[in-house]
């Protein structure tokens, strides 16, 4: 898939998201996170942005969606290397009070 990279290691999931991020993208993005969340249940779930160029309300919601997914199961939640547009559409939508957003230099 063009627009996901998924690995597993360490109870950890890293989904690597890349391009553009919309309402044609999303979908199967979803998809293919929710299948591996209930397969390998981690205790981790990164989002990493950092080759995402542009995202709208639907990535978002993917993100939101997979969160609350996640939150159920009881995996934290991390959004790794946004870009600052990026950063700015999560911090507008209040996301960064229960997801947090690190950067590679805070790791």
């Amino acid at each position: 898939m063009e627009n996901l990279s998924l690995s597993c290691r360490d109870d950890m999931i890293t989904a690597k998201l890349k391009n553009e991020i919309d309402h044609h993208s999303a979908v199967a993005v979803r998809t293919e996170i929710d299948n591996m969340l209930y397969k390998e249940m981690p205790k981790r779930l990164i989002f990493d942005l950092s080759e995402v160029n542009f995202m709208d309300s639907s990535g978002l919601g993917l993100v939101l969606g997979r969160y609350a997914k996640a939150k159920e199961l009881g995996i934290e939640v991390i959004i790794k290397n946004p870009s600052k547009r990026t950063e700015k559409i999560f911090r507008m939508a209040g996301t960064d009070k229960f997801i947090k957003i690190i950067h590679d230099k805070e790791i």
